[in-house]
């Protein structure tokens, strides 16, 4: 069932997930179809969730915004936000209370010291892997030891009785069911032209791939397939924390419902990383007794399909 409604005000807006937004021109969406936007959510009961670029909207559309309760995720250094985005770390900025940083694999590697620092003040971190389709079989050793590396701090951290929330790590020592997107399940995008999609990056990539728009309304095809009961891979899988992202889904093996192995290995080297940090927590003290991670030996559920 749908519960949000991600409205993009500008082609410029900061991106905060996997693909790249090739818009650097200016082109605000029309206060219309903002306001049809916003009509449409209170029918729907949705929450908003508004995405803004790096420059002050006229106050006419702030107006109109403010006229609805809504989240805001704004670029870092662009004003208050619930949710602010560094996209380019070399900029950084004053660490907010939730904050997503955008990297590259390689920028990954090697941001320890950036990641870590912002571990220690901020109450939540999502960090963003932007090429995370290159991550290969080859590249798990390293990035197991950034994450056990993160783990200490991590750590160090909750044993001051601190409790930062990191997707890499802490994510699935939190919950015992799968967390996903659900892009197009719990939530749909409205980007500056007017159109519905099912996510930010269906309408970077290809703007024709609309799902609908606020005249004629949503238009899913096969919606099913975005369920994860339709995924056949994914519905027996235990990396709760996982984006399961069906636009990466689709770039890498041309299927919403089925994952690429990039995606598969990199979601189970943090499980496996959770699970270690679980167990280091716990020689301290009591801690989620009732969570548990089991041990498992692969790192696809690709191999062991046959089991299901």
């Amino acid at each position: 069932m749908m519960q949000y409604l991600i409205i993009l005000l500008d082609d410029t807006s900061v991106n905060y997930c996997h693909c790249d937004n090739p818009y650097n021109e200016r082109r605000l969406i029309n206060i219309d179809d903002l306001k049809a936007g916003i009509f449409y959510a209170m029918k729907e009961n949705l929450m908003i969730q508004f995405v803004y670029p790096d420059y002050e909207l006229p106050q006419e559309y702030i107006d109109v915004i403010d006229s609805i309760d809504h989240h805001d995720i704004k670029p870092i250094g662009c004003g208050e936000a619930d949710v602010y985005v560094i996209e380019d770390i070399k900029k950084g900025g004053m660490p907010q209370d939730v904050m997503i940083l955008r990297v590259t694999k390689s920028q990954l590697f090697e941001s320890f010291g950036l990641i870590s620092d912002l571990l220690r003040v901020v109450q939540r971190l999502n960090v963003v892997i932007t090429d995370l389709e290159t991550m290969t079989d080859g590249c798990l050793e390293q990035y197991n030891v950034l994450l056990d590396k993160l783990a200490v701090v991590v750590k160090e951290e909750y044993l001051k009785g601190r409790t930062p929330q990191f997707n890499m790590l802490t994510d699935r020592m939190m919950i015992d069911a799968p967390n996903h997107c659900n892009a197009g399940v719990e939530n749909i995008t409205i980007a500056p032209n007017g159109k519905f999609y099912l996510c930010q990056a269906f309408y970077y990539s290809n703007p024709a791939d609309s799902v609908g728009d606020l005249a004629s309304g949503l238009n899913i095809k096969n919606q099913q397939l975005l369920r994860l009961d339709h995924a056949p891979l994914c519905r027996h899988c235990d990396s709760y924390h996982c984006r399961r992202c069906i636009w990466l889904n689709r770039k890498t093996t041309l299927e919403v419902n089925t994952p690429s192995h990039e995606q598969c290995i990199v979601a189970h080297t943090e499980r496996n990383a959770a699970r270690r940090l679980l167990a280091s927590i716990r020689e301290e003290g009591q801690f989620l007794q009732e969570m548990n991670i089991p041990e498992i030996d692969y790192l696809d559920p690709f191999d062991v399909r046959k089991e299901w």
